[in-house]
């Protein structure tokens, strides 16, 4: 039982939104940190104290700096484009493939952050230079001079600010997870239309804060410019140009026009508030919609229409090898669960199937079309991640046309069809909102409208109702075999849950270490579980060991009586219903051949009954299951000594 802490004194509390204490920094580290601000505060000061702010106006409305001013615009704007055409694409590789030379081409990128502006401008003139590498043959071919041209600026601002975007961009879609574009491509979504349409709009910030940091860099460039462009007013001259000379001859206007380019990238800096990586928005932030509006009850949900059947038939071959290694085939219509303990490859096999992982690697053929080759987009295999992976930025209704979209709808009827799958699984008033602004019910039922919206081939569904509450999960599991009724494709479900598996599936695929322990119909699964795991997930207790004359050894120790005759040295898996379990506060005596001692670690509640795990150095835990009042008579209680007795008839008893 946890303790609890007591309450500090009221003295000591704090009002809510605040901090209950703040760290004190050492006085070691903070004497040299307030030197630090100091030091970068002082030349700040220095021009706001300098500044003749009765001339302001007038130096900044001269001729010259108006002209520069122009000039700066025009040239940092034309090197935000060139950074966004080439940098963005850049950013995307280093981010989402890997490939030889990676860490050359990010130092590559980092370069003209380190290098000195003047020794890059150098560099630029001997490659674009009249005399440089490519300089003659763009002069002679295409008339193009750069040096000493307002291009030549151009180019020159966008070698030393191009890496800000890119570093910038690069962070950002390292931090979003993958799976919002697998599941896009899973919809038939080509990959320029999931980078353009789930993929920008979601590393939105970071691309705003590398474009932010890029236009201030190009405006405030100066070395590699006037190495390179040259200083000519009009064409190559920018505004820190402009303050370069003004120094020479008017240092009271180099000042103003010096403060001008300061409040310019101070505002950039208080725009952006620090972020300047991004964070992805894919993380759901909690809403009043959400909080205040539960899950509609089962009775006012709308009633279900017919299914939509289809005349399209697709059988399903699969051969899937490397991690997972095993074969499958399906006829038309069949819905198969897929369980097993944890690491046991389910997850794996599903993206093998949609040709996302190199771990394992599947031929698939659907129906009489072999689409083993084919890109995951072109695959018309549907997937439903754990966790739907809706798309944040879209609303339920955009979210479910989607896919339809994809596959070239429409956008009008797009939405009435999806408008349609949305009322079918209740969560059609909820069409306007946006993942945030959905429980984890709702948005798991957007997200298997949106797959179902799409018309599949073969339909992956990685535990789809493991987020909604029971009674919705009933609703919404009746609705889902209903529509499954009615597909004319294959559809395996990923479940934990044995409901599931007996409700929706014909059957069961049991996995263990990626290899099948068991391919059969829920009910010979449910009679003769091939897996520890399995039996438990049924509430059964399960005991492996091997045959012997006595019965069967026990791997965890022990011996257990049974009334079928097991081979000696034969695997197997000795299955025992809790409600076969009887408890007793003293030794038996009678017909059970199998009694141990043990002692109450835990009971909890199983509908009506309970369930009550008892713990044993003679034998491996045992959960019996029992009423209320038998608990009550046998005083029952953590820690308490009991006596546990199977009788040998009530073993089932499985080769394995």
């Amino acid at each position: 039982m946890k303790r609890l802490r007591p309450l500090p004194p009221a003295s000591a509390r704090t009002p809510r939104g605040r901090r209950a204490s703040r760290a004190r920094a050492p006085l070691a580290l903070a004497v040299p940190a307030l030197l630090a601000v100091a030091f970068l505060l002082m030349p700040l000061i220095g021009i706001l104290v300098r500044t003749s702010w009765g001339e302001l106006g007038d130096h900044l409305t001269s001729a010259g700096t108006t002209r520069a001013l122009r000039l700066s615009l025009v040239v940092s704007l034309w090197a935000l484009g060139l950074s966004l055409l080439l940098g963005v694409p850049l950013a995307w590789l280093l981010a989402r493939v890997d490939f030889p030379g990676k860490a050359f081409v990010r130092s590559l990128v980092l370069l003209p952050m380190v290098l000195p502006p003047t020794v890059g401008g150098v560099a630029l003139l001997l490659a674009f230079g009249r005399r440089g590498l490519l300089g003659p043959w763009l002069e002679d071919a295409f008339g193009i001079t750069l040096p000493f041209h307002t291009s030549g600026a151009v180019l020159a601002a966008t070698f030393v600010a191009m890496p800000f975007l890119v570093i910038s961009l690069e962070g950002a879609l390292g931090g979003l997870r993958p799976r919002y574009e697998e599941t896009a491509a899973s919809l038939g979504a080509s990959p320029l239309r999931v980078f353009l349409t789930v993929t920008l709009p979601m590393v939105a910030p970071g691309l705003v804060a590398g474009a932010a940091l890029t236009w201030a860099r190009a405006l405030g460039e100066f070395g590699a410019t006037i190495t390179f462009a040259g200083n000519l007013p009009g064409t190559t001259q920018t505004l820190p140009l402009q303050v370069y000379l003004l120094l020479q001859e008017e240092p009271e206007a180099a000042t103003s026009v010096s403060l001008l380019l300061l409040v310019i990238a101070m505002l950039v800096l208080i725009a952006l508030r620090g972020r300047w990586t991004g964070t992805p928005s894919d993380r759901p932030r909690p809403a009043a919609h959400a909080a205040e509006e539960p899950d509609p009850a089962p009775a006012t949900l709308p009633a279900d229409p017919a299914p939509v059947a289809t005349r399209d038939r697709w059988s399903l071959h699969a051969e899937v090898c490397g991690f997972t290694e095993l074969t499958l085939d399906a006829e038309p219509g069949t819905t198969i669960a897929v369980v097993g303990a944890n690491g046991a490859g389910k997850t794996t096999l599903l993206r093998a199937l949609l040709g996302l992982t190199p771990r394992a690697h599947a031929t698939v053929r659907l129906g009489d079309t072999d689409v083993t080759a084919r890109p995951p987009h072109r695959r018309e295999i549907a997937w439903v991640p754990q966790d739907g992976a809706l798309f944040p930025h879209m609303s339920a209704l955009a979210n479910t046309a989607y896919g339809l979209r994809a596959h070239g709808a429409s956008r009008a009827e797009a939405r009435r069809e999806a408008r349609r799958w949305l009322d079918r699984l209740g969560v059609g008033h909820l069409a306007r909102r946006r993942p945030a602004q959905l429980s984890g019910g709702q948005a798991q039922r957007v997200a298997l409208a949106r797959a179902l919206a799409a018309r599949p081939r073969l339909l992956l569904l990685d535990e789809p109702l493991a987020a909604l509450d029971q009674t919705t999960r009933a609703h919404v599991r009746h609705t889902l075999r209903r529509h499954l009724d009615g597909f004319g494709g294959v559809c395996l479900i990923v479940t934990h849950d044995p409901v599931e598996a007996v409700a929706l599936a014909g059957r069961v695929l049991v996995l263990d270490d990626g290899r099948t322990l068991q391919d059969a119909p829920p009910s010979e699964v449910t009679r003769h579980p091939r897996s520890p795991w399995v039996a438990r997930m049924l509430g059964r207790n399960a005991w492996p060991g091997t045959g012997s004359p006595e019965g069967l050894r026990l791997a965890d120790g022990g011996r257990l009586v049974v009334a079928e005759a097991v081979p000696t040295g034969t695997e197997a898996l000795a299955v025992i219903a809790p409600e076969a379990v009887s408890l007793h506060r003293d030794k038996p005596a009678g017909s059970p051949r199998n009694v141990w001692p043990g002692t109450v670690r835990e009971i909890t509640t199983s509908g009506s009954r309970l369930r009550v795990l008892v713990t044993s150095d003679r034998a491996p835990d045992l959960v019996a299951e029992i009423t209320p009042q038998a608990a009550a008579e046998l005083g029952l209680g953590d820690g308490t000594a009991v006596w546990t007795s199977v009788k040998a008839t009530e073993v089932t008893v499985v080769a394995l």
